[in-house]
């Protein structure tokens, strides 16, 4: 007699986030995300809205893309599920001057009703979301029909989908749930995002990591950014020694700097999606 396929039990999204949460409020996200900021930018120039402009950052962190619409005469709401990660934000538009609407928000409920914003956007944020539909689900939801969406999300063959991967072969992620890095594939995007559509526009670019040294990176990772300080805490000193090794050698396999120096380019997709 065959044995009856084994169901694998829904993931509990709720306790998986809890401990998300956690994660991304160790360290200090914001010295790895202020790096990152021409990313916002890049992504504020190419959506190319008007002033004035209604904007939804979800999953904000910092604030990112937050400064860069806002810079660009937009009114941004900016939201995030960790509160410590907003008072960052808060903080730097302060220091800029920045009208900014900060508030607690759940990327997979998203407080706002529906057609609200002109402008929907994630810079590496919604992407970790574990229910990876339902977050999309709610991005299209609030977006006024004719309006935009906007993301850049990193690749599962760039390098920091590769540096995910070396992660979870130290510590493994969560049962049941997808790699964030789907929301770099070109063709899960049009999946999810394009019956809503009238456009989806996915273009590859690179960000490029610069640090003093390959171990300089490993140090400021393992220091500042929830994922892999978690990593490392949950480690006996033979694992951390195991995945430093890993992590340095994923390092060498896409550093192009000759100078002992850092010099990593990571491959993303800047994503503009206009809904119907």
């Amino acid at each position: 007699m065959q044995s009856a396929a084994r169901i694998d039990p829904t993931p509990n999204y709720e306790a998986i986030k809890t401990k998300q949460n956690a994660a991304w409020a160790s360290g200090n996200y914001a010295k790895i995300g202020a790096t990152l900021q021409i990313v916002g930018e890049h992504l504020a120039e190419r959506m190319d809205l008007p002033p004035d402009a209604t904007v939804l950052d979800v999953a904000a962190g910092n604030g990112n893309a937050t400064l860069a619409f806002a810079r660009r005469w937009c009114q941004v709401t900016s939201t995030d599920y960790v509160d410590a990660l907003l008072e960052q934000g808060c903080r730097r538009a302060a220091a800029e001057g920045a009208d900014v609407v900060f508030q607690a928000a759940d990327a997979e409920a998203l407080p706002f009703a529906d057609d609200t914003y002109d402008a929907v956007v994630s810079t590496f944020g919604v992407m970790f979301t574990p229910n990876q539909k339902q977050a999309a689900s709610e991005l299209v939801r609030v977006c006024r029909s004719g309006g935009k969406i906007g993301l850049a999300n990193w690749t599962a063959s760039g390098f920091i989908g590769q540096l995910f991967v070396t992660l979870a072969l130290h510590v493994p992620p969560p049962v049941g749930v997808s790699s964030p890095a789907r929301w770099g594939q070109p063709e899960w995007i049009e999946e999810v995002f394009g019956p809503t559509a009238r456009a989806v526009a996915t273009t590859p670019r690179d960000f490029i990591f610069r640090y003093r040294s390959p171990q300089h990176f490993v140090d400021f990772f393992r220091t500042f950014y929830g994922p892999v300080h978690k990593a490392f805490l949950a480690l006996d000193e033979a694992g951390r020694r195991a995945l430093e090794a890993d992590l340095l050698a994923t390092i060498e396999r896409f550093d192009t700097a000759a100078d002992g120096s850092m010099r990593v380019p990571a491959e993303y997709v800047e994503v503009v999606v206009s809904k119907r």
